[in-house]
């Protein structure tokens, strides 16, 4: 009976959130209500409007609960590093890829600020109420060990330089080996026709578009930031850390790739950056977390893959 009756609390507090969770989004979407393009001009999604905020919400809603019930944090500490977080990962980062990227083709500059406030609701307003509707709103001392990004200056340093290289690799090479083959995709950018041999198309970026790789080392240490706290707060092991910080990279800002979007009108670009982006932020998120979870006294150490020993 006791099980029985803690599971039905359990789902009394899912559905709640799951159906707090689409207010907000709806709220969240006003902002960028009448200016948005004509959404005629997109071709249909994966699933209908309906069944995709449905999706978007189940999948947004497990990573968001994840979040909150692994971390060894409580209270405000828990709801505004995670906001901080969430809006980083989620809003932020992937509309300062909208305005370098579209803010030429279908994004003008009465959208572009919406953009960001379209992210506020879920990310400050909701997660704060889901660390309290979950049972970790009050304050509880967590005083068991935690050496979570413990390490020498040195190695902060060395790993942070790992992470924008790897970054980058994983990056470009998802844009160019999956979304870039997409002849539409090429298309929607500007270079129809045939694609260029991978490093021919590498010189010429790096020729016409010098800043795009600093840019994205940029939104690598970004990328690394907003998982900090998930790391320094996580209270399970470290793969599952790494799972849950991939997680929070590839899911919330991809599954929308399964809608019309006026903004990518063209169905196959979407899945193309779909593949592309969930992929490839996944891998990365986990690569930060192998890094950064702890020190790492030696190669063999950093190779020997999220030992036992200094657990986050």
């Amino acid at each position: 009976m006791t099980t029985a009756r803690a599971l039905f609390k359990w789902a009394l507090r899912f559905i709640l959130l799951y159906g707090l969770f689409i207010v907000f989004f709806m709220i969240g979407s006003m902002a960028v209500a009448g200016v948005m393009p004509d959404t005629a001009i997109s071709e249909p999604g994966l699933v209908s409007a309906t069944s995709g905020l449905l999706i978007i919400a189940f999948a947004d809603l497990l990573v968001i609960s994840a979040l909150i019930l692994t971390s060894r944090w409580s209270s405000w500490k828990l709801a505004g590093s995670l906001s901080l977080a969430y809006y980083g990962a989620v809003t932020f980062l992937m509309q300062i890829e909208t305005w370098w990227f579209l803010s030429s083709i279908t994004v003008n500059a009465q959208l572009l600020p919406r953009l960001f406030l379209m992210g506020i609701p879920i990310a400050f307003l909701f997660i704060p109420l889901a660390v309290w509707i979950l049972g970790k709103g009050r304050a509880t001392a967590d005083t068991s060990p935690n050496l979570a990004l413990v390490m020498p200056a040195k190695q902060w340093i060395w790993k942070l330089a790992a992470i924008a290289v790897a970054y980058l690799i994983l990056y470009w090479g998802a844009g160019y080996f999956i979304a870039w083959q997409n002849p539409e995709l090429r298309t929607f950018y500007g270079q129809p026709g045939k694609a260029l041999p991978f490093f021919t198309h590498t010189a010429n970026t790096l020729r016409n578009d010098p800043m795009l790789f600093p840019f994205q080392i940029l939104r690598a240490l970004l990328w690394t930031l907003c998982a900090l706290p998930i790391i320094r707060g996580s209270k399970v092991n470290p793969w599952w850390t790494a799972v849950l910080v991939g997680s929070l990279f590839s899911l919330p800002q991809n599954i929308g790739h399964i809608l019309a979007n006026p903004l990518i009108p063209m169905a196959s670009v979407r899945l193309s950056h779909l593949m592309e982006t969930a992929s490839s932020t996944f891998i990365f998120g986990t690569i930060v977390v192998w890094l950064l979870h702890r020190a790492h006294h030696s190669l063999a150490d950093l190779i020997g893959i999220f030992g036992d020993r200094e657990e986050t």
